[in-house]
């Protein structure tokens, strides 16, 4: 069987069915035998309905009485009916789901699947799921069957009849991993074709879990070995080394308001040792909200550019571009104070003697960011970065201070021209900006050090443009920060061997932020007395919504529905909102005014949830909170609590009990711990969407299974030894690559 044939070769399949079947991505017979079954249902399993239990239930009977509510609150319809057996009645209830009233004919029977639950004083089967039992009756398999999803206009039956064409040929599906020494005992000749015959035409569970066992293996060994294959890449490419200036590090340290962690002193000591190398880095930052990625990183672009090379920091958003530059701007000029002080004085306590400074030194030590003076605290001049040994130095950079020369580029920056002439005749040494870094007229005189923050938010082409611009046959030395917490597991299976240094411990002095849930109907009497208090102390909240307007598909509070209410229900203060579909200027001037406390409370999208930062701001309110994963809960949540203030979050949420989710996140703060949890909630598939662009989609695999991951890496490794095998082995290859495109950083 030619698994990259068309789907059109298969008899049946003509070019309308092929034409729906491209529009959800399923072009050839590959794409087809991996769409596996959603379910699998046991028809000889129903239960009677005056024996029902809680949880998931089967059952058989004829459905009457269908009727649709409609509600006020957000526009949710409930549908209704009652499902009748030989032995009782039941109440059913869909939600938003009009369309079930006119699905059902009253003199047909059906499956029904779905929760059998207490719900208002009262049992109910709540959104079953239908099937025909004429429709299974005719099957001559149909004990226990596949249901597959619908996809876009394609019914489930329409996959079932085109395996039905499939099933004679599935003994020639070809083999796909290959039969090295260190392949598990279930890895063999046929397995591959063995374990989607039994996910397709199960005769019973046991068949679903040994098909799914092999198909988990294939997936994680295919993710493995690109992350293998990424890492040789990356070892046959050059980069600039960037000799350490321990000087200029400890002038930088000395001048911080802040005394460094012992989390930011490590990682920062792992990123200056890296950037000597001619092995361009690779490393990715990871640190929970609030722990300090910004430091780090400008510690290692001032070695970039004490050496001489420039520095790209890709945001990506201009409101956060804007607010590292202003944040960098602001250290490197207290940088610059610090030493220019400590030179003068270090000048006029020896001015009497034989020994004096160079003229050099005080003009090399003024050399400052372009931009004006910022106020800055008290430096802290304690416990600068320490190391095992000290890495090779330059000497001759020695001999002055550097500062980067800085430069802000968005869509919105004036003068675009001449700023990027001044780039690419070396007269920047840092420049932070959003997209406008990676067009073709943005060139770099000597681009050797790449900062992504946030780097999942721009796709494998864009980062790729941005490292191009490194000089001829050089690679720059890549840092990649994220705000979202990988979960270990996942780290290690879809990375592979990757560099990652990590900020464990949040700064001195972080107040720990306060979580609760409240419903909906509690707002009036929990939720908005504490919002006076807070508005009372002069502090500022933060109301998140999903939507920016009311939505007749989706049942959500929107940006300006809440803007409204709120402006009603606290006229002396000032509400305004902040959404994606704004101009650049107007997000900016919001924001701004925001950070300077003429708007106390801003109703926004989650277009604030990485990067802003508002010390005075120490209420998060998240509506709809259910709607929302636990990585970006966390997220938004990090955005109060940044000052020395107590801070709250409260969730909002419509459901009458509570997610797993939304407790953890009252349970808890700590962001690698959720991210664990998020993986075992979600799974691997939607936490990696999130997490890097492009979907993992994994449909099998359980990153939770180490005997199958370590058994896999074995696999993977051996074969990767030697990367000429993957000629001998196409469509591995062709799989693998996806994986690559997803798995690399560089």
């Amino acid at each position: 069987m030619d698994l990259s044939a068309s789907v059109e070769t298969i008899k049946g399949v003509g070019p309308r069915t092929a034409e729906a079947l491209a529009r959800v991505n399923l072009k050839t017979i590959g794409d087809l035998l991996y769409m596996l079954p959603r379910v699998y249902e046991n028809y000889q399993a129903t239960i009677p309905i005056s024996e029902l239990q809680p949880g998931k239930v089967m059952i058989r009977g004829k459905i009457s009485e269908l009727h649709v509510i409609r509600t006020n609150k957000k526009r949710l319809t409930i549908t209704q009916g009652t499902i009748r057996d030989d032995t009782g009645a039941l109440r059913t209830v869909w939600f938003n789901q009009p369309y079930r009233a006119r699905q059902f004919s009253e003199d047909r029977e059906y499956y029904f699947t779905g929760k059998y639950e207490l719900k208002s004083g009262r049992y109910q089967l709540t959104s079953p799921s239908a099937t025909l039992v004429q429709d299974v009756a005719e099957r001559s398999d149909a004990s226990f069957q596949p249901i597959y999803g619908q996809k876009s206009s394609l019914k489930p039956e329409t996959f079932r009849k085109i395996m039905a064409k499939l099933r004679p040929d599935f003994a020639k599906i070809p083999d796909l991993l290959p039969f090295t020494t260190e392949k598990p005992d279930f890895v063999r000749k046929g397995s591959r074709a063995e374990a989607l015959f039994a996910l397709h035409f199960p005769e019973n569970p046991e068949d679903t879990k040994t098909g799914r066992k092999y198909l988990a293996y294939e997936e994680l060994f295919e993710l493995i070995l690109a992350a293998k294959l990424n890492k040789q890449e990356n070892r046959r490419l050059q980069s600039i080394p960037l000799a350490f200036n321990s000087r200029a590090t400890q002038a930088i340290v000395r001048a911080l308001p802040f005394q460094l962690t012992s989390a930011q002193r490590r990682a920062t000591w792992e990123i200056l040792q890296e950037l000597e190398r001619e092995l361009p880095m690779n490393r990715l930052l990871q640190g929970d909200v609030g722990s300090g990625k910004t430091v780090v990183a400008a510690l290692a672009a001032a070695q970039a550019a004490q050496n001489g090379h420039q520095v790209a920091l890709l945001a990506p958003t201009a409101i956060l571009a804007t607010q590292h530059y202003e944040g960098l701007l602001e250290l490197f000029t207290a940088v610059r104070k610090a030493n220019l002080a400590r030179l003068q004085a270090v000048r006029a306590k020896n001015a009497e003697n034989t020994t004096k400074i160079p003229a050099g030194a005080l003009r090399n030590a003024s050399e400052a960011t372009p931009g004006s003076d910022r106020s800055h605290t008290k430096a802290n001049t304690k416990n600068p970065p320490r190391g095992q040994g000290t890495p090779s130095s330059n000497k001759s950079a020695q001999n002055r201070l550097h500062l980067p020369r800085m430069a802000l580029l968005t869509g919105a920056t004036t003068y675009k021209r001449r700023l990027k002439n001044q780039i690419k005749n070396g007269e920047i040494d840092l420049v932070i900006g959003t997209h406008a870094l990676i067009t073709d007229d943005t060139a770099f005189k000597s681009l050797a050090f790449c900062i992504i923050d946030e780097q999942h938010r721009f796709g494998v082409n864009q980062r790729h443009k941005l490292l191009l611009k490194s000089p001829k046959n050089t690679a720059p030395h890549l840092l990649s920060m994220t705000a979202t917490p990988i979960p270990r597991s996942l780290q290690l299976t879809i990375f592979g061997d990757l560099d990652s240094s990590l900020l464990d411990e949040l700064p001195a002095g972080r107040q720990p932020i306060t979580t609760k849930i409240l419903s909906e109907l509690e707002q009036a009497d929990e939720l908005y007395p504490e919002m006076r208090k807070m508005l009372e102390k002069g502090q500022q909240i933060y109301w998140i919504c999903q939507l920016i307007e009311e939505s007749k598909v989706m049942p959500a509070t929107a940006v300006k529905t809440q803007l409204k209410k709120l402006k009603e229900l606290f006229p002396k203060y000032s509400v305004e909102c902040l959404h994606g579909k704004m101009k650049p200027e107007e997000k900016e001037q919001i924001m701004n005014d925001f950070a300077a406390n003429k708007i106390q409370i801003l109703v926004s999208t989650t277009v604030v949830e990485v990067g802003v930062n508002v010390p005075n701001a120490n209420m998060m309110i998240i509506q709809d909170a259910e709607r929302y994963g636990l990585a970006q809960l966390h997220q938004l949540r990090g955005r109060v609590g940044r000052g020395d203030q107590a801070a709250y979050c409260y969730l909002l949420t419509t459901d009458e009990k509570p997610t797993k989710r939304l407790k953890e996140m009252e349970k808890s703060t700590d962001g690698f711990h959720l991210a664990e949890v998020d993986l075992k909630i979600r799974g691997p598939g939607e936490i990696y969407g999130s997490l890097q662009h492009g979907a993992l989609n994994l449909q099998v695999a359980n990153l939770s299974d180490t005997k199958l991951i370590a058994q896999a890496s074995n696999h993977a490794s051996e074969f990767a030894k030697n990367p000429e095998n993957m000629l001998q082995y196409p469509e591995l290859a062709s799989r693998t690559q996806k994986y690559q495109q997803l798995t690399t950083l560089n």
